[in-house]
């Protein structure tokens, strides 16, 4: 009986790692109740005595016994070929193959789910619909929607477990369109959906925050329940969606309707709590819960924390961890990962990385999760240091880990750094998808290789929105309004549906272009031809365009004509199109409504001053500068970064602090004095001070891209482009000092600032000095 086993449990078996409570061989974690599937497969075989073998293997989890087993199949290796070729595939029939699928499934075994999936094909198998579902939920656990929807396309007979499934796998995949898309499907061939296929349909419009469709869905669910009466998962998952889409009074209705509420009914209410940031309401509940004789278990504390990261209650989840500690919690991994995650969103890097080593049994996934916070933090030296130290242990990065550490590179514009982890996905022959494909160009458009950015997308084989939309904005911050205009166009032609983000890419795009016109064109297009509902954002984007292109008066007609409440980012575009185009009035008018909205605002705050020392108001000025000082608010500072090496420098105005400070001193005084023999004239209206002139020339002289451009010409060779990232919009003095020494160092300069790029060539700026 042990030979007749040869083909299918020496595949599953050689490919198990020796510790399979623990850590796969790429550092994945498996399932601890793996064996245990295995056990029930073996026993319906009747091979009892490995059976026996196999749970003293789970209880002594010892890598010893790895080699005991493996001696009753010698040639494990291969076995998947000896059994296609003999007798010993009579044993495995529509039973057998959709169990084994599962546990593929289980533990993202994609190479063996294929080979399977083969043998499947082989036998005729793939007629059951029992298999066929088993194909789907197998691909859609291993992340491979396409095959999983291949499946679904080919089979011949579908029953409503066939459609929950590709449902239910799509949204998982985060392929919500065509999760929509198949719900309409299933309606028009008026499939009646079972609870479950409702479930799967209620949790994919919460995963979108889709209000409109989430209602609709809610009046289906009623008109397909049995008696119209709904069930306690259905009705759970409908107040998890509500409370996802914000409206958490529909939520509660719901809740307090439930005759029997659940542990899991408990815990959706009170995630949605915290996640519409009701956190005392929230708090109350969970007390209210155990009260009531219905205790959180893992599950219920896994979603808590993972909502307190969503929203940044660092207080709260720092409750929750010590309930977890308290109560006699085993920490399991995955709960571990969670509390990681959320140290990591609320800022609190110190307890991520305490929490994470004391983790034993590190998965990729806590690796994950760590660099995660690294990079949320911007602390770029630490993540890749993380990095090679998960590489030592032996852990293989998920492509989730590279996405990671390739919007790190993004923020902090780290092309080296970016450049070495596309190496790296080269050499280790990473698979790119869409998503790692769309976090390279997303990657090398912010780093200011914008070409590099442009090649990878002509070159992908596939494309999805996002990608669209990388490209667009990339081009859009880099100022190339008629090259983003040109990809929309291409993109219309290929019938790629736009979004909402494509559109604010476009109308950005527009305004740092000057693109007025084009502009107003493409808002209306947005409405009328693809009935998208203008967003805030959009607002902003056009009362940007039209206030850099000085139509103040219309900018703020538009404001009052908004069927929406304006809110900051709106009135901050007119704020800086007052600043720029010097008219203090208005500005004053737009920076009076930041105000209202955000009284605490530090920036608006300085916004105001600003406007009022343009205008030589200094009393003015002075009297919101020490409102500011009194309530202890604080002036963000302006700081600019250089990669240099693969090391990232940091460079605050004035800043003193650098090793290498003396050598910049004297590169700033050469570029000063090579400045001033080329006719420059330094801009003292950008110093916002009540200093005499000569105090303020000093001031201009220090200011952190000055800096960061001094070290970077002592510390790279001849002709070397220098690429530096400021956190604010680079004053008028520095945009026109640095188009200078582009041409008298013979040096490309790439300056990203709070907007856009500037790429200084000769004495020129990409911007034409419209920005």
């Amino acid at each position: 009986m042990t030979m007749r086993l040869g083909g299918w449990w020496v595949v599953l078996w050689d490919g198990l790692p020796k510790d399979c409570g623990m850590k796969g061989g790429h550092g994945k974690a498996w399932p601890t109740a793996l064996p245990k599937h295995l056990i029930h497969y073996l026993q319906v075989l009747q091979a009892s005595a490995t059976a026996e073998k196999l749970r003293k293997k789970q209880r002594k989890k010892q890598t010893t016994d790895y080699d005991e087993e493996k001696t009753h199949f010698p040639d494990g290796k291969q076995s998947l070929k000896a059994n296609r070729n003999g007798d010993d595939d009579d044993d495995v029939d529509n039973f057998m193959a959709p169990s084994v699928l599962k546990a593929c499934g289980q533990v993202s075994w994609t190479q063996l789910g294929k080979e399977i999936h083969g043998f499947v094909l082989k036998k005729g198998l793939d007629r059951d619909v029992f298999v066929g579902n088993a194909l789907m939920l197998m691909y859609g656990e291993c992340a491979c929607v396409e095959y999983a929807r291949l499946v679904f396309d080919k089979m011949m007979e579908r029953d409503v477990v066939s459609w929950s499934t590709m449902i239910r796998s799509l949204s998982r995949n985060k392929e919500f369109d065509m999760a929509l898309e198949l719900i309409r499907e299933m309606n028009f061939m008026q499939v009646r959906p079972s609870e479950v296929a409702m479930v799967s349909m209620v949790n994919l419009f919460a995963d979108t925050a889709n209000m409109r469709m989430g209602k609709a869905m809610h009046a289906y669910v009623i008109r397909n329940s049995n008696n119209e009466h709904m069930g306690v998962p259905t009705t759970t998952a409908l107040l998890d969606m509500y409370a996802k889409c914000g409206h958490l009074g529909l939520a509660r209705q719901l809740f307090n309707g439930l005759t029997q509420k659940t542990v899991v009914s408990w815990t959706a209410m009170i995630a949605g709590c915290i996640r519409s940031n009701r956190l005392e309401e929230g708090t109350k509940l969970f007390i209210r819960m155990q009260e009531e004789n219905i205790f959180p278990n893992e599950i219920t504390m896994l979603s808590l924390i993972v909502e307190c990261g969503f929203t940044g209650a660092l207080q709260l989840g720092k409750q929750l961890h010590a309930y977890i500690l308290r109560n006699g919690f085993s920490v399991s991994l995955a709960l571990a990962t969670a509390l990681v995650d959320m140290y990591g969103k609320c800022s609190d890097i110190r307890n991520a990385r305490a929490l994470f080593d004391s983790t034993q049994n590190r998965d990729v996934m806590i690796w994950t999760a760590m660099l995660s916070a690294y990079a949320q933090a911007n602390c770029i030296d630490q993540a890749f240091n993380l990095f090679d130290q998960m590489r030592t242990s032996g852990v293989r990065p998920t492509k989730v880990t590279i996405v990671s550490l390739l919007s790190l590179c993004a923020v902090a514009g780290a092309l080296d750094l970016g450049k070495w982890v596309h190496s790296y996905i080269d050499k280790e022959r990473v698979e790119v998808d869409c998503i790692l494909n769309t976090a390279l160009v997303d990657m090398y458009a912010k780093c200011g290789d914008i070409n590099a950015a442009g090649r990878l997308f002509i070159e992908a084989i596939s494309r999805d929105i996002c990608m669209w939309n990388a490209i667009i904005t990339g081009f859009a911050m880099h100022g190339y309004g008629e090259e983003a205009l040109d990809i929309f166009a291409e993109m219309e032609r290929q019938g790629v549906k736009p979004n909402d983000i494509t559109f604010i890419g476009l109308l950005h795009a527009c305004s740092h272009a000057g693109l007025v016109t084009e502009g107003k064109k493409l808002f209306e297009k947005m409405v009328h031809t693809f009935g998208l509902v203008p967003q805030i954002e959009h607002y902003g984007c056009m009362v940007d365009l039209l206030g850099r292109a000085g139509l103040l008066d219309e900018a703020h007609e538009m404001i009052k004509s908004m069927p929406i409440k304006p809110n900051t980012i709106v009135w901050g575009a007119l704020v800086a199109a007052c600043r720029l185009h010097k008219n203090p009035q208005l500005g004053e008018l737009a920076a009076t409504q930041l105000l209202e909205i955000e009284p605490e605002n530090c920036g608006y705050n300085v916004l105001m001053s600003n406007i009022y020392a343009a205008a030589n108001r200094w009393s003015d000025a002075a009297g919101v500068r020490k409102t500011m000082k009194t309530v202890g608010m604080k002036k963000e500072p302006g700081h600019s970064v250089i990669e240099v090496n693969g090391t990232v420098h940091e460079f605050l105005m004035g800043d003193q602090s650098h090793p290498q400070i003396r050598r910049i001193n004297e590169m700033l005084a050469e570029m000063r004095r090579k400045l001033n023999e080329a006719g420059y004239v330094p801009d003292t209206s950008t110093v916002l001070l009540n200093i005499d002139e000569e105090e303020k020339e000093t001031a201009l002289t220090y200011h952190s891209e000055k800096l960061a451009m001094a070290f970077g010409l002592i510390s790279t060779a001849p002709s070397t482009p220098i690429r530096i990232v400021k956190n604010l919009r680079v004053c008028n003095d520095c945009h026109a000092a640095t188009k200078l020494l582009s041409k008298i160092y013979g040096r490309v300069i790439i300056v990203r600032d709070r907007n856009r790029f500037h790429h200084f060539r000769e004495g020129y700026c990409s911007c034409g000095d419209y920005w």
